[in-house]
């Protein structure tokens, strides 16, 4: 659930310091103002994660969605899960579980992670 933020800043920013916040959230790939402020604001820093390993894994998870739709559909329409089936999934959710490990593997190298 989204936070309820009630609470209303205004900051007033030189055109240079509005050019320099501008190139800076372009860098980070950011396009909303207010939350990149927030975040350097309450955090002090901004780090872009850039890693392809995420995009696998929802595309993975994503795929193990719709397998699972599919059965859950078949399933209840002829009340038969075969298990050529459950073993597919099994794989898939091994696949996942790999691209996770990936991750974790790549965040342990950012300065500072600990876990």
């Amino acid at each position: 659930m989204a936070v309820k933020r009630k609470r209303d800043v205004h900051i007033f920013f030189s055109d240079e310091e509005m050019e320099f916040l501008e190139k800076k959230m372009e860098g980070f790939g950011v396009h909303n103002r207010s939350a990149f402020i927030r975040k350097m604001a309450l955090d002090g820093f901004c780090i872009r994660l850039d890693l392809p390993e995420l995009r696998e894994m929802t595309t993975l998870l994503g795929r193990c969605g719709n397998n699972l739709n599919q059965y859950a559909k078949v399933a209840n329409t002829s009340g038969d899960v075969f298990k050529e089936d459950i073993i597919d999934l099994r794989v898939r959710f091994h696949e996942i579980r790999k691209a996770a490990d990936k991750i974790l593997d790549s965040l342990m190298q950012l300065p500072g992670i600990r876990v």
